[in-house]
């Protein structure tokens, strides 16, 4: 009997233990799923959010994009305008370098008048030359500096954090 009782009692301690186990192993098994559940919304939120960031760098590049394209129609205008000015300064020079010339019966006045005349004409010449250059480098720096402007507003959408409620930096020019 004392065999019987030592058996009943080894048996419900087993039967103990392995319902013990089994609890262990459900609960553990509800923490894991709690786990993974939550591991999955943060991928989800973290995939989501670096959508979102991502789609904010693409709209701020091609807002700077925009801008940039809109200073290069500012800038053709001008240079179109300003070409236009010196086109009729050119044409004031050679007028006055052909109006130079004065009709006379004296040698000297008329070497002399020669003389102004080609000095009217030089200075004409390297006027033309130096009004197409400083358009040409007007136009190379209106270039550079929309590019870099341009680069330098991408640049920023790239390092920048979202900015909180709507407001710009206004402290930048551009």
């Amino acid at each position: 009997m004392r065999a019987l009782a030592l058996l009943l009692v080894v048996a419900s301690y087993w039967g103990t233990y392995q319902h013990g186990r089994s609890v262990e192993r459900a609960e553990a098994a509800k923490a894991s799923a709690q786990r993974d559940s939550g591991d999955r919304l943060a991928e989800v939120l973290g995939e989501r959010s670096a959508r979102e960031e991502e789609q904010r760098r693409a709209q701020a590049q091609e807002e700077a994009r925009a801008h940039a394209r809109e200073q290069h129609q500012v800038a053709d205008a001008g240079a179109a305008s300003a070409d236009a000015a010196s086109q009729r300064l050119q044409h004031d020079a050679a007028n006055f370098a052909a109006t130079v010339r004065c009709p006379a019966t004296d040698t000297a006045a008329i070497a002399r008048g020669q003389a102004a005349t080609r000095a009217a004409m030089v200075l004409s010449d390297l006027l033309t030359r130096a009004d197409d250059r400083a358009g040409e480098l007007a136009k190379a720096y209106d270039r550079a500096r929309i590019a870099g402007q341009q680069c330098e507003a991408e640049y920023d959408a790239l390092i920048r954090k979202p900015e909180q409620g709507g407001e710009k930096d206004h402290s930048r020019p551009g």
